[in-house]
């Protein structure tokens, strides 16, 4: 039987269809960099100190001394004040409190609440709901339960794909977190704001998953690493640097997130632009459907299709061997796949982490976090660029492999930078070590350049690298 590409080869590679949906697709992954990381602005910790009522009769020269000088800087302190009682009876007896020595009057916690800097922000998460000093560990679970999100999706879509197909979860995954996302606008407290981050998280990861699938099933075998490099990666890029370009004029969260979300209104007219794939119309057995989709493609194209696309013998075989769901166990039955598996996963999580770690660390870098966050989201598209040309050019296991040791190398070297030009984090040699760890790991992968990829479990079987003893299952 010929293969689905052979079977639409006359379509072609890159006529005025595929290049519709190639941006359509492509459009459909820029409210996935903004949704991820809107959290640098929206949870971001404005300056602050603590809170001294404004009913007390202290003068001005009084209130500036209340706050505690900390560290070599002599900053505010942002969690301890001197105790008030104690400067109000002070106050009373010295009206200049510069003779007085403040650093034997005992310190209290902020009783009263905080005063945060308007400066920058109009209003956080973290301001609206007091999430600094005790509270301070509060704005990382909900970054945190975001992720968690994710993860369920992650898990969630292929499933759903296969089962329900790429369209329908394509577009559920986009209604799903544009309505989560109007609905966090409203959240009255933190509990709740985690609550729909978590169905965000959803939403997003399920909405990229079904987009790349969706638009490598679509488009031929040639234009797929154009897709998943300069199509699904700088369009993300694009998302990326629109973010800080709309948080720069909007520095209240709840505008913020309500100006991002309108903005995936305008994916709704795409229904009617993007079909199902076709591929996953015939795995189903639904070959009227398949065939419906690729002559209107066909037209699209201003090519006229033969007058039958698939023989009887591959009707008759396509309607007698529909695809059913793998279940996720088959990933983990035998050694080789297993152990592909396994060294995916690592990978994947590793390069996850990574990324958002820096992604997110934004805020803790010098300079203006508005112009850092535009520079990291335009660093993607060089990086696009050159991925695009290492996956048409070398071997992806070595190619990846570099990049991973590249990076990982730069992060360790940040560490010799003199401290007064960063910010020192531990967390970035953890990063550094675990990203040259998956720069080893890839190397035990098989090569995949210039090799068809399996489309089945049978055939995943037969990729051979790990030289593994022991009972190998035949199912």
């Amino acid at each position: 039987m010929r293969d689905y590409d052979e079977i639409t080869a006359f379509l072609g590679d890159w006529g005025p269809h595929q290049k519709l949906l190639f941006f359509l697709l492509s459009s459909c992954t820029i409210s996935n960099s903004f949704y991820g990381l809107n959290i640098i602005f929206v949870g971001d910790v404005p300056e602050h100190h603590c809170l001294i009522p404004e009913n007390l009769n202290l003068s001005e020269a009084w209130r500036n001394k209340t706050i505690p000088l900390q560290g070599a800087e002599q900053q505010r302190s942002k969690c301890s004040r001197y105790r008030l009682d104690v400067i109000m009876n002070l106050s009373e007896t010295f009206p200049d409190p510069d003779f007085l020595n403040m650093s034997e009057i005992e310190q209290e916690p902020c009783l009263d609440g905080w005063e945060y800097s308007k400066e920058q922000y109009i209003s956080t998460i973290v301001s609206e709901w007091d999430l600094v000093c005790n509270n301070n560990w509060k704005e990382p679970l909900a970054t945190s339960v975001f992720f968690i999100g994710m993860l369920v999706g992650s898990f969630s879509s292929g499933i759903l794909s296969d089962r329900f197909g790429r369209k329908i979860v394509l577009f559920g995954a986009i209604a799903l977190q544009t309505i989560f996302s109007m609905l966090i606008v409203f959240s009255p407290n933190l509990e709740i704001f985690c609550l729909i981050m978590f169905f965000r998280g959803i939403g997003g990861l399920a909405n990229y998953v079904a987009a790349f699938i969706l638009g490598s099933e679509l488009l031929a075998d040639s234009m797929r690493i154009v897709y998943s490099t300069f199509g699904v990666g700088v369009f993300y890029a694009i998302g990326y640097m629109f973010l800080p370009f709309v948080a720069y004029f909007i520095r209240e969260w709840r505008t913020l997130m309500m100006t991002l979300t309108l903005c995936c209104l305008l994916y709704i007219p795409l229904w009617w632009f993007i079909p199902e794939s076709p591929r996953w119309l015939l795995s189903k057995g639904r070959v009227e459907e398949a065939e419906s989709v690729i002559r209107l493609m066909a037209k699209k194209n201003g090519v006229t299709p033969p007058p039958k696309i698939f023989s009887e013998l591959e009707l008759e075989y396509i309607k007698n061997n529909e695809v059913k769901s793998v279940p996720f166990a088959q990933l983990l039955k035998t050694c080789n796949i297993r152990a592909i598996t396994i060294i995916n996963v690592l990978i994947w999580m590793i390069i996850s982490m990574g990324y958002y770690g820096l992604s997110l660390n934004v805020p803790d870098l010098h300079g203006d976090d508005y112009l850092n966050c535009f520079l990291f989201g335009a660093a993607e598209i060089p990086a696009n660029i050159a991925t695009w040309f290492l996956l048409k050019k070398f071997s992806r296991r070595f190619s990846i492999s570099g990049a991973l040791f590249l990076g990982g190398s730069v992060l360790l070297f940040i560490q010799l930078i003199p401290s007064d030009a960063y910010q020192e984090n531990l967390s970035l040699i953890l990063i550094a070590t675990l990203t040259i760890f998956a720069a080893i790991a890839v190397l035990f992968l098989p090569e995949t350049f210039n090799t068809p990829l399996p489309d089945t479990i049978d055939q995943m079987k037969k990729v051979k690298w790990f030289k593994c003893t022991g009972r190998t299952h035949s199912n």
